[in-house]
């Protein structure tokens, strides 16, 4: 195959670009350091500091100091380069960040949906945007892009949501086309929970790994499914819809998408955990909803040393990893990441129990990891999603 020669401004671009990442990462540096780490010579560096400062990309943010000899400027991405926002959609609630171009948060605002649901979902969607915003000291028309998480899938084939009968005013068939409409920004949607594993891909249990499950039990059990590093959506937008999968050790549930569940979710999911807790004597809340009192019973047992909410984590255990033996017989991942709010609250002694009862059911023996972003996943791979294309977008110097 012919290699088409670089052009000059090809090659300029592409410095540009390795020069961006490199201020990402370290912070600000000296043009003397961006040039030793990216081989430059000095003036080559001076010229390629001097664009980007130009096109607005970089600022100056300083004086190197503490060294003998004159101090060096230090140069740093412009934040205000780019603004993005992530929104995190559930039935109670809706979650919104700003971000700047560096990946800082600048503002972020929480818009309770119960008993807004005559409203829409496109009038919820753009009052959370707009409380972001403002908190910011932006306006919606400096957002650049936005990606929006929710439960279940966009079908790209229908546009319509589906895997999500629990999210109410969200199943219009015209809800993207609307949605665009009302928004300035161009908008992307994703799976609640692929998010979620694009959070650790980028900042981390899964950085550095291209194949790997993430396993998430919160409101509802779910999977995201990253081979060769990119995301498996499926045909509909539903792989990793494991909460449906038929289980051994629960009634065969029909219907799945009606009754919203099936046999992992009935088996291991949140609502599973106080009923365990009752058959095995342990007190459990009266009420309240099921992933704050799974999370609850979880994280007093994980400290425990009584015999019975050690049974009642063994029992959990048991049920995670027998789901889980099924999606590693079928993918066999080098790494399966445990995350969302009941999991964590288990911790290392769940985990470990896991991973046990994994190695007795399934012949794969993928290492097993509690998730490291546990301060809103789902949010936060909202955000870093946005901001890698935008930097694609706006980095790209060759324009």
């Amino acid at each position: 195959m012919a290699v088409t020669p670089g052009t000059p401004r090809v090659l300029r671009a592409m410095n540009d670009r390795a020069a961006l990442d490199l201020l990402l990462e370290h912070g600000p540096l000296s043009r003397t350091r961006i040039g030793n780490l990216t081989g430059l010579s000095k003036p080559t560096a001076s010229q390629l500091l001097a664009r980007l400062e130009s096109a607005g990309l970089v600022v100056v943010t300083g004086t190197s100091e503490g060294r003998p000899g004159p101090s060096a400027q230090l140069y740093a991405v412009n934040p205000a380069a780019a603004y993005v926002a992530g929104l995190d959609v559930t039935p109670d609630r809706i979650l919104a960040s700003v971000a700047d171009i560096t990946g800082r948060t600048a503002g972020s605002y929480e818009l309770p949906t119960p008993g807004r649901q005559a409203e829409g979902a496109v009038r919820q969607v753009v009052d959370a945007l707009d409380g972001a915003a403002k908190a910011a000291g932006l306006t919606t028309t400096d957002l650049h892009r936005l990606v929006i998480g929710t439960p279940g899938a966009f079908d790209p084939s229908t546009g319509r949501l589906r895997y999500a009968s629990h999210l109410p005013g969200w199943h219009s068939p015209t809800l993207l086309d609307d949605l665009a409409a009302a928004l300035p920004a161009p908008l992307e949607y994703d799976n609640d929970v692929n998010l979620a594993a694009v959070a650790e891909q980028r900042l981390g249990a899964a950085r550095g790994h291209d194949d790997f499950v993430l396993l998430w039990n919160q409101e509802g059990i779910g999977a995201a499914i990253v081979i060769g590093g990119r995301l498996h959506r499926g045909l509909t937008g539903g792989a990793g819809e494991v909460g449906f999968l038929p289980v051994p050790g629960t009634p065969l549930v029909r219907q799945v998408a009606k009754a919203n569940s099936g046999g992992f979710q009935e088996l291991a999911g949140a609502q599973a955990v106080p009923r365990i807790a009752r058959e095995l004597g342990i007190e459990t809340p009266a009420s309240g909803p099921h992933a704050e009192v799974a999370a609850a019973l979880l994280a007093h047992a994980a400290g425990s040393t009584d015999a019975r909410e050690q049974e009642l984590l063994q029992h959990v255990a048991t049920g995670l990893a027998t789901g889980l033996a099924s999606i590693v017989a079928v993918l066999d991942p080098e790494l399966v990441v445990l995350s969302g709010a009941v999991i964590a609250a288990g911790g290392e002694p769940l985990r470990e129990l896991v991973q046990a009862e994994l190695a007795e059911l399934a012949a794969p023996r993928p290492r097993l990891v509690i998730g490291a972003v546990q301060d809103r996943p789902v949010l936060c791979g909202a955000l870093q999603s946005a901001l890698a294309t935008t930097r694609d977008e706006v980095f790209d110097t060759s324009r």
